[in-house]
């Protein structure tokens, strides 16, 4: 059975993100201390609310040394959701200018309204737009370009390689939605609020 840690940054969002981990035969273990993350076979990082804290939470709470033992020492695949895609970033400014755990090369920015009905924070369902690398990579496999996820943010992640982005939404401009580098990738929006394609690419991420 597939082995699942979820480590808690301090989000809003744990019983849903554990839930659906289970409905796609995962066994699920909620991490808050590095004793108890123990050597799983999957790592997902979710959360809600802000990047200081939320790496305040997984620094004083010894997670930031204990997953870099995991994810870059033993290869173990870590899916990021909503501010947990953030936080893998080098910086954030959502609290303050706070250094992130520097795994995906960019630095998160609050989005700006483009036009008058733009409202933050940008909540509800919209398009994932698959740009080159999304296409070919795993974590979309099965998902058609242009599915619609459920957002719930006030910032995004804006990457410096390209190659590392693998998907954008359209609203306040045009941003990253999902990103990746080797095992780890990351996604804006919350699959385990998106129904059945949040399923399958939760399911898509348990297989890697």
């Amino acid at each position: 059975m597939i082995d699942a840690a979820v480590v808690d940054c301090g989000g809003g969002n744990l019983a849903s993100v554990i839930r659906a981990l289970e409905a796609c035969s995962a066994r699920v273990r909620l991490v808050a201390h590095p004793d108890e993350l123990g050597r799983p076979s999957h790592i997902v990082l979710p959360g809600q609310g802000a990047f200081a804290d939320g790496m305040r939470t997984l620094r004083e709470s010894g997670l930031v040394e204990a997953l870099g033992e995991q994810v870059a020492g033993s290869g173990t695949p870590l899916l990021g959701i909503c501010l947990g895609l953030q936080i893998l970033g080098l910086r954030g400014n959502e609290g303050g200018p706070t250094a992130g755990l520097g795994r995906i090369e960019g630095e998160v920015v609050k989005l700006e309204p483009d036009a008058r009905e733009r409202r933050l924070p940008h909540v509800g369902w919209n398009q994932v737009e698959l740009s080159e690398p999304g296409r070919d990579h795993p974590l979309f496999r099965d998902i058609p370009d242009g599915t619609d996820f459920y957002f719930l943010h006030s910032y995004h992640l804006r990457c410096r390689n390209p190659g590392e982005v693998l998907a954008h939404t359209p609203y306040c401009g045009r941003w990253v939605s999902a990103a990746a580098r080797g095992n780890i990738q990351g996604v804006q929006f919350h699959p385990e609020k998106s129904q059945a394609m949040g399923l399958k690419l939760l399911r898509n991420f348990l297989s890697l």
